[in-house]
């Protein structure tokens, strides 16, 4: 049985966008083919949780070749989008004047339970679970419509 939602999906209007790609861009530096994220739609301060999400589109890089004819988007990617989440937290709520590159640290707790393919929107949940000097981790969670399809503690370190 999956772990409750870090947000109740139900409180969540995914409409409100707080960060479009542009803003994105101006925190992580990824570009091209490696943004995960397409927006972030909840912030919130007081229980350090962030809420993003990713439109699958049948254009995509990953469609040609990932199970040809079954597209699948892969684990992998999911595990990208987590992480830049994260990073967009880290950025914005836990280190925002940072003159650093904070980068990935490390996985745990890794599952997978479902698929998702183009159509679909990933809606990534994450929330600080332990903050140290140089190290932070997070709860990170993905769900397509109420069904998690994703969970694992994500960890990003300064380098």
């Amino acid at each position: 049985m999956p772990p409750r939602p870090i947000m109740p999906l139900e409180e969540l209007d995914l409409e409100t966008v707080l960060y479009d790609r542009d803003a994105i861009r101006g925190i992580n530096p990824h570009r091209f083919e490696m943004e995960q994220i397409d927006a972030v739609c909840f912030v919130d301060t007081d229980r350090v949780v962030v809420v993003g999400y990713r439109d699958l589109r049948a254009d995509e890089f990953w469609v040609r070749g990932h199970i040809p004819g079954r597209p699948i988007f892969p684990g992998v990617l999911m595990i990208e989008a987590a992480a830049q989440l994260c990073s967009v937290m880290y950025y914005t709520l836990l280190n925002p004047k940072a003159d650093h590159f904070f980068g990935f640290g490390g996985l745990d707790r890794v599952k997978f339970r479902g698929v998702a393919v183009p159509g679909d929107r990933l809606v990534f949940m994450a929330r600080l679970r332990e903050q140290r000097s140089r190290r932070w981790s997070f709860e990170a969670q993905a769900f397509i419509d109420d069904r998690m399809v994703f969970e694992a503690v994500v960890s990003g370190m300064v380098v």
